[in-house]
Order: C-alpha cells, then sequence, then structure tokens
C-alpha cells in the first residue's frame, strides 16, 4: 500500500513524502479497508507544522477522518467485505488502506455522496456543539461568526438556519457574501474595525451574545466589543496565528466571556450516548443533502505536494479532498 508519511515536524510542503508499505496482517476482529477519500483540514497541516494541541508520536501518517470500503475481514461478523464505512476518527487516513478493529466502525448510510461523509467527523459536529453548548439559543437570537467562508462556518450556517437562528456573518472579502447569502446567511459583514457599528446596524440593536471565533488576534477583538453585556465568544482556532484576545472595555465593562473549544477534547468527556446521537443525527443530515461543503478538488496520493499546496491557499472555492485509490 502507499501513505504519506512525515518523520519531523516543519513546513508541511517539506516534511511529507510518499512511501509504500507492507501489507500488515489481518488480527482476529480486524478489517482491511480501502480509503476512498479523505479530507485534509487545518488540524493537519498544523500537524505537520508542529503547532497543533496535541502531536503524533513520529514517524506518523496524516489524516483523521475519511470514508472507505471494507475489502478483508477475520472473525468478525461486525462488518462484511463491500460495506462502506466511515474511517476511525484519528486513525492516519492518508494512504491507499488501513487496518482497524471491526467492532465500532460505521456503515455510511445508503445513498450518501462519499465525499460529503468524507468530512462528517471533523467539522460539522464543531459546528453542531458550537452551536447547542455555549448558550441558551432560542429561534430568533443571533449568532456572529468569522471565518463565515470555513467548512465549519458554513456548516454553522445550515445549522442555524435549522434552528431558528440568525447568522451574522463575518469574513475577508466582500464577494463571498453573494453565496454565503444564497446558503442561507442572514448577513455577511467584512471583518473591518467598525464592525461593532454594522453589526449593530444589521440587527436593529438586537442582543447578540454568542460568537464564534476560529480566527484570534484583532478579530477576536472585533467579536467581543459587538456582543452585548454577558455575551460569550468560543475560540476554536487561530488562522491568522495569533492567540484570541478580548478588549479591556468589553472584559471589564460587558462582562464578555472568552472559551475555548477542541473536539478531541469534547470525545473525551461527552458520554457515549451524546457522541453517538451527535454523528447519528449529523449523519442523517449529510446524507440526505442538508448539510454539504463545496469540494475545491480531489489528488491522488501522488499529488500529496500539489493538494497540500492548494489547501493551504487562500481564496479556495472549498475543501480539498484526497482519493488514494482514484475517482469516486
Amino acid at each position: 500500500m502507499k501513505a504519506v508519511r512525515f518523520s519531523k515536524f516543519g513546513h508541511p510542503l517539506k516534511v511529507v513524502e510518499l512511501v509504500e508499505e507492507p501489507d500488515a496482517a489481518l488480527e482476529s476482529g480486524q478489517v482491511r479497508i480501502e480509503v476512498l477519500a479523505t479530507p485534509i483540514n487545518p488540524s493537519d497541516v498544523l500537524t505537520l507544522s508542529g503547532q497543533y494541541g496535541s502531536l503524533p508520536k513520529l514517524p506518523a501518517v496524516p489524516g483523521n477522518e475519511g470514508v472507505g470500503r471494507v475489502v478483508e475481514v477475520k472473525d468478525t461478523s461486525a462488518v462484511k467485505v463491500g460495506d462502506l464505512v466511515f474511517l476511525p476518527l484519528g486513525a492516519g487516513t492518508w494512504r491507499t488502506h488501513l487496518v482497524a478493529p471491526a467492532e465500532g466502525l460505521v456503515t455510511v448510510p445508503p445513498g450518501t455522496d462519499l465525499k460529503q461523509a468524507s468530512m462528517l467527523f471533523v467539522n460539522p459536529p464543531t459546528a453542531d456543539i458550537l452551536l447547542r453548548e455555549f448558550g441558551a439559543l432560542k429561534p430568533g437570537d443571533w449568532v456572529l461568526q468569522n471565518a463565515a467562508n470555513s467548512a465549519v462556518g458554513r456548516y454553522l450556517i445550515t445549522l442555524a438556519k435549522q434552528a431558528g437562528y440568525k447568522t451574522l456573518n463575518v469574513v475577508r472579502r466582500e464577494e463571498l457574501a453573494k453565496e454565503l447569502t444564497e446558503l442561507g446567511a442572514d448577513v455577511v459583514l467584512t471583518d473591518t474595525d467598525d464592525l461593532p457599528e454594522r453589526v449593530k446596524a444589521a440587527t436593529g440593536g438586537a442582543k447578540v451574545r454568542l460568537a464564534i471565533d476560529a480566527v484570534g488576534g484583532d478579530s477576536t477583538r472585533r467579536l467581543g466589543d459587538s456582543l452585548a453585556t454577558g455575551g460569550t465568544v468560543v475560540n476554536y482556532g487561530v488562522m491568522s496565528g495569533k492567540g484570541p484576545k478580548l478588549s479591556a472595555a468589553a472584559t471589564i465593562f460587558k462582562d464578555i466571556t472568552l472559551r475555548g473549544f477542541w473536539l478531541v477534547l469534547w470525545l473525551k468527556r461527552a458520554p457515549r450516548e451524546q457522541q453517538q446521537e451527535t454523528f447519528g443525527r449529523l449523519a442523517k443530515r449529510v446524507a440526505d443533502g442538508t448539510l454539504k461543503t463545496a469540494v475545491e478538488g480531489t489528488f491522488t496520493l501522488d499529488a500529496i505536494q500539489e493538494a497540500l499546496a492548494r489547501s493551504m491557499e487562500g481564496g479556495r472555492g472549498g475543501k480539498v479532498l484526497l482519493t488514494p485509490n482514484g475517482p469516486v
């Protein structure tokens, strides 16, 4: 089999290499999965550069989610050859084949678009949990977010719309407004210093109490300054490369709270029943086409350099996917 491997941390394009590895023999209860599609997420890029919050022991294979087809089983009836399954979270998915325990594998709902299914386990639950667990939102309430053109941002727009929440979506490029509005965004604003005034004008002075931050730095500050007294900013990323910060006016005079979110910690803390409910509910929405995100392009493992470079470029129109065994 082929796999993308890295043996040191550094610039992603300089540390990855494509290698051939022998097929591992199956142990009892294991299956071999042909990897069909797996995305390049920001967390993957940060892992390669050594900047992510949890780093693997090296050498390692990147990749945290995806979908595949079972091609071999040993001493198990949990799944069968030919079944389409979600890859185990954090399994090192940038490879043509992987071996995993059969117990616990989740089958892909029939008829699901496999490209969309490959992106289920990281970004959709992040958007869902950010909306559900950081404020008692009611239909008609406003939610403010930056990086609204990101995968999480797009999922959040859709999920908020379904729940009856209104979204204020902050982007760096004004030309994104039409596309996000068609997706369901109520308001799209550019990320400039007068953001608090424009949020107030757009909402008619409504009390906005929840802001979702993927950027950090001054962008976080602008979100905090836009919230009503007692509001919360939840930071889940640092696209700017700078840590999140709030102004003294926000923390002292408006009692704004800054919190963080990391899906890995949520998975460690949330009861298994809650996790199953969350992923099951989101899988149904991916299967029926309600939840989807644009795909910029698909690349084989042989084109890993090109795929990584594209995933790190600004102005992309969607996610970059690896299809290790050819077109899906």
